[in-house]
């Protein structure tokens, strides 16, 4: 029995396909251009539909989209949003990945309190069903670029909040090919800090010949060494040895902390992988000390200062902006100084929402740890990290 049928058999009717689901496909199937569905980035209000507890210390936030706004939010597994909320009169902006395959009037995204987070404490404690948030338009390229996933073989990496994207996208590429296999690999702390532990293992039971699914917990003992403990690069490596070998592996996904995703890519590429086929998203850096930088912040041009002119196009409508050479100002900061829809979220370099590309001049970029080498050869910059080096800088939004 394949598995759609066997989807079916349990509830004696034919699996539906919605029409996110088709679009997806077709994405997928390489019938529409480009490597994902591509929005200009604007928030919507949306309403929350459930709030559904994970572990302890993380929920499920579902929000209903309504029949006029289901275009702006179509979105390929792997992508992200960012939520948008006034707290105490500060605005806060935080990037969440989907965590389920496209769904006809749905999006949900796992929230994980952070110690001290304002933004991931508020959700937990205070948002309701009926509640509403701003929710920007899904973005991001942390999603399969393949044309054909018959036979593929697609690999996870995954640490705690990291499994989110992964839930996605394992998901939808078992559904999608019946010849199609997911690994994954996700580690936690302990067992009660697994989040999507019961619908991963629903996951394994519908695919158990196609998803090969493994807990490492780094305080807890399990019955596997190889399983316990904090993945090093030995226990990393080992992994790669007996679990995955990297040439039985035709695409890799790693999500989560900084230093584990380094790791990772690191160890990857000196076993001869291919950089092309390692896709990594992280929201955090997780350095101590790291301050999100301002975005927006007043700017004085003096009239006796030199200054760069700073052209920026987004949805077809261009603006130029002054900035000051002993400004030090970001493109970002700059453009937002004249409108104040330039999309961004973490403004630190993690989450790709402020992507751009540099048309004419040239930049600085302080940090980088969202664009993939072959958009940075195509000239995308992020403006929230690039300063410009040029007397003119001319990036295009809508590229």
């Amino acid at each position: 029995m394949t598995d759609a049928a066997a989807d079916a058999a349990t509830d004696g009717t034919a699996p539906a396909t919605t029409d996110a689901e088709r679009l997806a496909d077709a994405f997928l199937a390489g019938a529409v251009g480009g490597p994902a569905p591509r929005h200009h980035a604007r928030f919507h209000t949306l309403a929350v539909d459930e709030v559904r507890p994970l572990t302890d210390d993380a929920v499920e936030v579902t929000f209903a989209v309504p029949d006029e706004l289901r275009g702006d939010y179509d979105y390929l597994a792997g992508q992200h949003v960012a939520l948008r909320v006034s707290l105490d009169g500060d605005e806060l902006r935080r990037s969440y990945s989907l965590c389920r395959p496209p769904s006809d009037g749905r999006l949900s995204v796992a929230i994980k309190r952070d110690v001290g987070g304002r933004f991931s404490t508020w959700a937990q404690t205070e948002l309701h069903p009926g509640d509403t948030l701003d929710v920007m338009s899904p973005q991001g390229t942390f999603t399969t670029r393949l044309s054909d996933l018959d036979g593929r073989h697609l690999v996870g990496i995954a640490a705690g909040s990291g499994i989110t994207p992964l839930m996605a996208l394992a998901t939808a590429v078992l559904r999608r090919s019946e010849t199609s296999r997911f690994t994954l690999i996700y580690t936690n702390r302990s067992r009660s800090d697994v989040m999507f532990l019961d619908d991963l293992a629903d996951l394994k039971d519908r695919y158990p010949a196609r998803l090969a699914l493994h807990h490492v917990l780094s305080r807890e003992q399990r019955t596997a060494p190889l399983l316990s403990g904090r993945i090093d690069e030995q226990k990393l490596r080992t992994m790669l040895d007996v679990l995955v070998p990297p040439a039985t592996v035709d695409e890799w996904f790693l999500c989560g902390p900084f230093e584990l995703v380094q790791l990772c890519r690191d160890t990857l590429t000196d076993l001869g992988v291919d950089r092309r086929h390692i896709r990594h998203e992280l929201f955090t850096t997780g350095e101590p000390g790291q301050v999100q930088p301002s975005a927006g912040r007043p700017v004085i041009v003096k009239t006796d200062e030199p200054v760069c002119h700073i052209t920026f196009t987004l949805e077809g409508q261009s603006a130029t902006v002054d900035s000051p050479a002993g400004a030090h100002e970001t493109i970002l900061n700059a453009a937002l100084r004249v409108r104040s829809d330039v999309p961004y979220a973490c403004a630190g370099g993690v989450c790709g929402t402020c992507r751009a590309r540099l048309v004419e001049g040239d930049v600085r970029m302080t940090e980088n740890y969202a664009l993939e080498p072959d958009e940075l050869e195509r000239g995308y910059i992020l403006t929230c990290q690039s300063h410009p080096t040029t007397d003119a800088v001319v990036v295009d939004y809508d590229v």
